[in-house]
């Protein structure tokens, strides 16, 4: 009899779910309440697909591993992606100062819209794979019992419900998962869930790249967490079709405005004016749009008392985080890496795989939640805890260490490793990046950003024409 998995959501995190299972069952059904947009549009179940993503290094990797035959680096850069050197086309200011910048490119990352990305991913899983297929379906909850999981019940369009039998399910239905509720009613209840809210409000406009500015750096003005304020930050990231999308996060209190004044404005407030300097004479391509759905959401379903088998979640579904860190989608190619390799060595319905999985999978994600909720703790206003003294000290060291690699190399490569979700946290306390960070940056401080003449040459041109082309958007 043919094996069949099911995987809700077809989002990032399903997709690549769905590749993570194909070699080993004989259909993959991902169900999906949203129609899906033909090309890289943007899609309503995405709230926060209109702001800048980013896809880590690690997330690149679990991809590459998933689609062994497809080369998903060169399939995003075919489809309009690009691909930046944290090193060398990068223009950071952290609180610590700006990151001097080297020639050397062992840190990229790659960058585009959420809606490329999503579509680019469903194109080369479909493609890879003849036995996935998506279908519209608004997953009402489980079926089957504590014990084990024996497939999905949906809502039809006209009400009813259906049931789908399955010999393994996957829950990457994102932030708005019901998985709490459905395991409920099989019968599994206490399940422990946390949030970290710091209050972030993104607000992002799309402008087109000025003539000239192409290769102009990935720029940002990251917040500050250390100085008890708000925390506002801004960045620049170059997308598809020659754009540039800009960001802006505040904490609660420190909020970016939706009116394009206010956008610009607040850049120019920040520590450096350089992303207003840079807008300032770009022309804008869209209104403002904000989003507030941006809380650190985690359900610990690993420590759950009973699991069942034939059952895994992962993604969004499983933890959400701030935004702000860019590590979303990179954590969900690697929840999904860790399916594969399961998937690959043994039967992922034999009893008690399932609850083993799905503690490798929460593994996978220890290390991005961790950066981001001690991070989002500093901040005023922060609901859902407060800063421990072992939270404090490890701030100390991070703040000792990022100052240390704004001018050294091997201190910078060492947090790229990390932020890009290459290694974990404990990686930062080898002994060599401790040294680095006691003996400090070889390099002096720098003031004002690490420009070359050229790039100083666009900076001046765009600079100074603040307001002109600000009633030219259309909505998005």
């Amino acid at each position: 009899m043919p094996r069949k998995a099911i995987v809700i959501g077809a989002g990032l995190a399903g997709l690549l779910a769905a590749a993570a299972l194909f070699p080993a069952y004989d259909e993959v059904l991902v169900l999906d309440r949203d129609e899906l947009p033909d090309g890289p549009e943007h899609r309503r179940g995405l709230p926060q697909g209109r702001h800048a993503h980013l896809l880590m290094p690690g997330g690149l990797e679990a991809m590459e591993f998933l689609l062994p035959q497809v080369n998903v680096r060169d399939h995003l850069l075919a489809a309009g992606a690009h691909e930046i050197s944290l090193s060398s086309q990068m223009l950071a200011m952290t609180p610590e100062g700006w990151f001097h910048r080297w020639r050397k490119d062992n840190h990229r990352m790659i960058t585009c819209s959420r809606a490329l990305l999503d579509w680019a991913v469903r194109t080369a899983v479909l493609g890879y794979a003849n036995n996935i297929s998506i279908r519209r379906g608004q997953v009402a909850g489980l079926i089957g019992d504590a014990r084990k999981v024996r497939g999905v019940r949906i809502e039809t369009a006209s009400g009813e419900m259906t049931d789908i039998a399955a010999d393994f399910v996957v829950d990457a239905s994102g932030r708005g998962s019901r998985i709490v509720h459905w395991l409920a009613a099989l019968g599994i209840t206490g399940v422990d869930q946390r949030t970290v809210d710091s209050g972030l409000v993104n607000a992002t406009r799309i402008y087109r790249t000025p003539p000239g500015a192409e290769n102009f750096p990935l720029t940002m003005v990251q917040a500050n967490p250390y100085e008890s304020q708000p925390g506002r930050s801004a960045v620049i990231v170059p997308i598809e079709d020659n754009r540039w999308m800009v960001s802006l996060a505040g904490s609660r209190g420190g909020e970016p405005p939706a009116d394009p004044a206010g956008f610009l404005q607040y850049t120019l407030d920040l520590p450096h004016p350089i992303v207003g300097q840079l807008i300032s004479g770009a022309e804008p391509l869209t209104d403002v749009v904000v989003s507030r759905s941006t809380s650190n959401e985690r359900r610990y379903l690993e420590k759950a008392r009973q699991w069942p088998d034939r059952l895994v979640v992962l993604g969004d579904a499983l933890a959400t985080f701030n935004p702000a860190y860019g590590q979303g989608m990179s954590v969900a190619a690697l929840g999904a890496q860790v399916l594969g390799r399961e998937a690959r060595r043994s039967t992922l319905g034999a009893p008690g795989t399932a609850r083993t999985l799905q503690r490798a999978v929460a593994r996978s994600v220890d290390a991005a939640w961790t950066l981001a909720v001690s991070q989002d703790l500093l901040y005023p206003g922060v609901r859902g805890g407060t800063p421990t003294a072992v939270d404090r000290m490890a701030a100390r060291y991070t703040r000792r260490l990022t100052k240390a690699a704004t001018g050294s190399y091997a201190a910078a490569s060492a947090l790229w490793e990390v932020t890009g979700l290459k290694a974990g946290p404990g990686h930062l306390l080898r002994p060599a990046t401790v040294l680095h960070a006691i003996t400090g940056s070889p390099l002096p401080t720098l003031s004002e950003p690490p420009l070359t003449p050229r790039e100083r040459e666009i900076l001046a041109a765009l600079d100074g024409t603040c307001g002109e082309g600000a009633s030219s958007a259309r909505p998005v």
